[in-house]
């Protein structure tokens, strides 16, 4: 995630970054660890590691919740603005996955 604007409790570990891609596993240990607020500088794609859920917050302070599947992967557009909030009565982790560059 980039231009993180605030610290959250969650454990960021960049596995690749090559230049092309930067794929980071995000991991909350308990319920209730956030991301911190941050707005993405890429486009990204997201591969949930649990069957769970997350609380979504968004700018203007609206709040949602997003149903995840282990294995089932979604995408989001450059400039998303959110913090991620761990809804879950357990450890959980996603992988993320930036688009930074195109081939060529």
């Amino acid at each position: 995630m980039c231009d993180t604007n605030s610290e959250g409790t969650a454990k960021g570990d960049v596995l690749i970054d090559n230049g092309r891609v930067r794929v980071t596993r995000w991991s909350f240990a308990k319920k209730g660890d956030n991301t911190g607020w941050h707005r993405h500088e890429h486009d990204y794609v997201v591969v949930p590691q649990f069957d769970g859920t997350l609380e979504i917050t968004l700018p203007e302070g609206e709040h949602m919740t997003a149903d995840l599947q282990t294995g089932v992967p979604y995408f989001r557009e450059i400039g998303t603005e959110h913090d991620v909030v761990s809804g879950n009565d357990f450890s959980c982790s996603f992988i993320e996955i930036e688009l930074l560059d195109k081939k060529g």
